[in-house]
This record gives structure tokens, sequence and C-alpha cells, in this order.
């Protein structure tokens, strides 16, 4: 991320004040669907897809691997004021093709490869039955042709799918299976065909899966996942049938659990492997889960998991469960005996400052599918550990809200879900454990461990590094961290302390997660809402930090005699980007005073000056004294008054 000495040997740009302020172009119309303030408008609306699923995994699979089988029925619900002819289905296993687009777009060989989804039939209610479908599959995505019409404004249509796939490797990344010391761990996601989004932006969007997530859509899901019976398996949402796959005990102990805030051990480390660990020995069990108002779910099965719980407690009363499942390699406090303890911090404290956390679990996996998050079930590292193993449970379970809570368009804007979960983990490594972790640095928020603020200059500085504002496909691994996560999260960061302060930055991005919850925003959306929320015409700092790849350097130019009289200070600013900043004067008497020099201070001039009145002697001036703000130059920060002024 060094900025390279060619790019440093270039003159720096003039600041222009007519650009920098200029209004700044959205790319959305305001219009019933979306209003002016970046709150959904009067005539929103939101097609709807809920799920019933059937899966189940054979180990013993086709020789090339574990295999998924699965039928689902999926209720379609078109809100849109649009009728439709066909129907959207997303098929993400398909970039494990030899020849998907994803395996092109990567630029490197894929590290494995497998059939994708295999389709065992496509078909479309009709009259009450289920009838074939015509169907056009390509690459990631399918479209399903429709018997007739199917009308806006609330009307339904069913599908069945059925299909299988062999279950990718630990090469598989955000889904994977592999082996723990004492065997697999499969971890399941993109599992099941998803229907693709219908919008009011683009009707059907229909990106294809180039491994940059998700865009979903919201719904009930009732699903079911059969697997050999000394499996455990944890899913999202709520298991509806303990009854049948836990044992008395584990039950006795799950409800401890749920009025408990120590963490309960359900199966110990020294338990796994027990047969009377198991309800029985032998044949298959049908684990059954339940999750409301979500975009997806996923779950992890293994043989080899220990299990333990806590409650969550959540404001209004409500409670939660944050449960954590991982092999006996894992086990200890200095491990995951303490992911439990995590979990809980975070959902309850992300819940207190933001929004309240909606869902009945919040799982933590210790499995091959490292770093990755699904609705209200995250899987991580077997080997974190730490503070490690802190920020990255912290960071997967923050993705909650966003995108699980407040429906970013990951495909498009992984800024938004990335760059605003890691701006909310900041808060809560300051807030666990009076600051046990503190601050956030993990690689994404300052990567090296420096002032932030420092960390993102070579970032500003590099000419090819791209705006916040890229497509997410076309972002190269490079820059992935930096921009995605690191600059976007400050770009948040900086808004809230030094542009808005935290009452007026609070109170307008707690009234877009709230608006937007389970809804779809886009960047224009949470632009209008924070300005509208917070009462500031932003578009400077849209264009400068979003936009563009601006720097910022103002520095005290001059330390004068005022005509008239007085002591005249001249704050400049020397390139593109300026932001509101503190000016700390420094009086012979040993006093100082702090003066607050809005963004409005160059709004016309490249420089503005501010008047001491005559009587005090100023010896010196500084522009950020504190080093808040990600100056380029801060040689030119301070300058020391000549004997003549004052």
């Amino acid at each position: 991320m060094a900025a390279s000495a060619t790019a440093n040997a270039q003159p720096r740009p003039a600041y222009d004040p007519a650009a920098l302020f200029a209004p700044f172009d959205m790319g959305q119309a305001v219009n019933q669907y979306r209003s002016s303030n970046g709150l959904p408008g009067p005539a929103y609306w939101q097609n709807r897809a809920d799920y019933e699923i059937h899966a189940s995994i054979d180990e013993h699979g086709n020789g090339h691997g574990p295999v998924l089988t699965g039928s689902e029925i999926v209720t379609y619900t078109n809100n849109s004021p649009d009728a439709l002819d066909s129907l959207w289905v997303q098929l993400d296993q398909n970039l494990y093709r030899e020849n998907s687009r994803g395996a092109f777009a990567n630029g490197r060989p894929q590290q494995g490869t497998s059939e994708g989804y295999v389709l065992d039939s496509v078909e479309i209610e009709q009259d009450g039955h289920f009838v074939a479908a015509n169907h056009v599959v390509t690459d990631t995505r399918m479209r399903v042709d429709l018997p007739a019409l199917l009308a806006g404004h609330g009307q339904k249509v069913r599908m069945r799918i059925a299909w299988h796939f062999t279950i990718p490797g630990e090469w598989g990344g955000r889904m994977a299976w592999g082996n723990a010391q004492a065997g697999p761990i499969y971890d399941l996601a993109q599992w099941y065909p998803r229907m693709a989004v219908y919008d009011d932006i683009r009707g059907w969007d229909t990106l294809p899966y180039l491994a940059q997530e998700f865009y979903l859509e919201y719904g009930d899901f009732d699903y079911f996942v059969t697997v050999p019976a000394d499996m455990l398996v944890a899913g999202s949402g709520e298991l509806v049938n303990e009854a049948e796959v836990l044992t008395a005990e584990q039950r006795r102990r799950l409800e401890q659990a749920r009025h408990s805030d120590a963490t309960v051990m359900i199966r110990s480390p020294q338990e796994i492997g027990d047969p009377a660990s198991r309800p029985r020995q032998g044949g298959q069990l049908t684990w059954h889960f339940r999750m409301q108002n979500t975009r997806d779910v996923a779950f992890s099965a293994s043989r080899v998991f220990a299990w333990d719980a806590a409650r969550i407690n959540l404001p209004g009363g409500r409670s939660s469960l944050a449960m954590s499942f991982y092999p006996a390699e894992s086990q200890g406090n200095d491990r995951w005996g303490r992911s439990t303890e995590y979990m809980k911090d975070a959902v309850e404290q992300f819940s207190r400052r933001w929004f309240p956390y909606p869902w009945p679990a919040a799982i933590n996996i210790a499995g091959p599918a490292t770093g990755m998050e699904y609705p209200g079930i995250v899987f991580d590292g077997i080997d974190d550990a730490g503070k490690t193993l802190f920020w990255i449970s912290a960071h997967e379970i923050g993705h909650s809200w966003f995108p699980m809570i407040v429906g970013f368009d990951e495909r498009r804007h992984a800024w938004m879900d990335e760059g605003f979960n890691t701006f909310i983990d900041v808060y809560e490594s300051d807030d666990f454990n009076h600051g046990e972790y503190a601050p956030k640095r993990d690689g994404e928020y300052a990567p090296h461990g420096g002032n932030p603020v420092d960390e993102i200059l070579p970032i500003l500085a590099d000419p090819s590094a791209p705006p916040i504002l890229s497509r997410a496909d076309t972002v190269i691994e490079r820059w992935r961290h930096p921009v995605t996560y690191f600059k976007s999260a400050l770009g948040l960061v900086l808004l809230r302390e030094e542009i808005l302060g935290p009452d007026r930055f609070d109170r307008a991005f707690r009234r877009f997660i709230a608006e937007w919850a389970f809804k779809h925003p886009k960047p224009a959306d949470f632009f209008r809402a924070m300005e509208s929320g917070a009462g500031e015409d932003l578009s400077w700092w849209w264009r400068g930090w979003y936009a563009n790849n601006w720097q910022l350097d103002l520095a005290v130019d001059r330390i004068a005699p005022a005509e008239g009289g007085g002591t005249e200070i001249v704050v400049a600013s020397h390139d593109r980007l300026v932001m509101p900043a503190t000016l700390r004067v420094s009086f012979a008497d040993g006093s100082r005073r702090d003066y607050r020099l809005p963004a409005e201070s160059w709004i016309r001039n490249v420089s503005t000056s501010l008047f001491i009145p005559a009587g005090q002697t100023v010896t010196r001036a500084e522009i950020d004294p504190d080093h808040r703000l990600p100056d380029r130059d801060r040689a030119n920060n301070a300058r020391t008054a000549s004997a003549a002024a004052g």
C-alpha cells in the first residue's frame, strides 16, 4: 500500500473550492419509492421469498466428495407494480464449475472444481399441481419461465426445485468441508437455489456470482437437515424439534443457558464421541429449524463438535441465545472457551448502540470456512484464539446488522456492508470488558497498528487505489481490505467524530438502520438519510472521500500583524479535500485556545483567516493539534509567530 516514488514526485493538485463543494449527483432519482430524506418512500415495495427446504448430507458421496441433496418449495410474492413473465434464481454453486465466469474473473486457476448444481427438477405450480417449467441456466443464474403472467400488488406463485451438488472442500472458501483432528466439519452455505432480487432500481438484478457475496430477498424459512445420528447440527434460526435430536440432559442444559449470563456447556469437549451424548446410535436424524424475516440461512454439521451457550440480553426485556460449536482442539479460555462470551457481548452492545438483534440465536462455528457470515450464524477458524478470535467473532456477527438486517447489495456495494460493519467494530472493541481488546487492530481497521488517520495516507496517495464507490467486482485483492473495509469504516468514524459529532451522527444513523431494516437501501439512500437526519449538506465529503480518492493537507501558512491591530492567522488548503479542523492558538502568557474551523472556511477560497484581537500576543498556531485528521503533510500544520506578531 505504500505510495510509489513516482506518485510522490507528481505535482500536487491545487485546491478548487468550486469543485469540492459543487452539488453531488447521487445517481438515483427521488420518487415515490425512495424519498428525498433517504428513507423508504410512501409507495416503497419489496418482493418476498418464503422457503420450505429439505436437505440431507451423504458423506460417502459420488466418488468426488460428500454430496448435499435437497428440494425446496419457494412461495414468491410479487409486491411490485409490474407483471412478471419469469423468475430469476441464483445458483451460486455453479461458481465452482471449471468454466464459470467467477473462475475467469479471479484471474487464476481455481483450487478445486465441481459440477455445481445438478438440477433434478424445476417445476411451477399451476392449477394446484406442480408441472415441469421451461428454464435456462446461464452461469450462476437461472431463468424460470412462468405459464402465465404473475400480476403485481401481492400475487403469489410457488416453484419447486430439486437438486444435488458435491460439497466443495476447503477450496470452497465461503462454504466448505474439512477435517478437524477427530473428523469432518461441514459448513453449508449457498446450499439451496435462492431467488434473485427484483427491485425498483433495476427490475431483476442478475449479476453473476463472482465470489463478491450476495443480494437477497427477505422471507420466512422452514428447513429440515437430515444427517447421521451421531452429528450435531447448528443452523440459522430456532431449533424446533429439540426432543427428537437432543438428549434429555442436553435439553436441560440448553434451558439453563437461556437464563444464564455465564456460559453453559451443552456438550463438553470430553463428551465428544460419547454415545450417551446423542439420543440414539446408528441411522439418521432430521434437524428442523425455522427462521423468520431473514434473507438467508446456513448451517454446520459435525460429530466432533463441543457446544456451549449463554443468554443474550436485548432491549425491551427480550433475549436471544449466544452459542458456539467447536472441535476439542479449540477448547480453552485462551481459545474458543470465550467465543460465546464474545458473541453475547457483541450482540448486546450492537443492539444497545444501533438496533435490537431480531433473531433467536447468534452462533459461532469453528470450521474450515473461516471468516464468513450468514444471518444468525458465522463461520470462523479452528485455530483462532485470543484477540484474533474476539475481533473476527465480533466482526462476523456484526454482519447481522449489515447486510443481514439492513439489506445492502453486497455484489455491487461491498463497501457498505464491510465498511459499515468494520465501523461498528471500532466501538465494540472499546466496549468489551473495559477495552480488553481495544483499540481495534485486526488488519481491517488501521492495518499496521498505528493511528488510523496515518494508516490511510498511503492509500490516498496511491493513484492506482480505486474510490470507495467502485463496483465491488472490479476491486482487486490488493485494495479490497484497504478500501472496502478500512477506508469505508474510517470515513464513518471521521463523519461521526470530526464532521457531525456523535449526537447528530448517531440519531441519523440509527434512523437509517431502523427505517431500512429488512429492506434494500442503495448508496444514495444512505447519503440522503445522513444529510437529512443530521441537518448537513455533505456533498463535499461524499465527493472527496467516497467518489474520489482525494487527499487532505491543511496548513498554517502565516501568522502576521493584522491591519488595524491584532494578529491574523491564515490557514490554507494545499490539496483537494478539506475537513472541519481545530486550530490551537498559543499565547505569550502560557495560555492557549482552540478554535473550530468548519469545512465552509474554504468554500470560496483556498485560505481562511482567524483574527486575534490586540492585547493578546500569539506565539504559535497549529491546525489539527490532536492528530485526528488524515493530513498528508503534518510538517506545515504548525507555525511559530515572529516577534512582530501580537
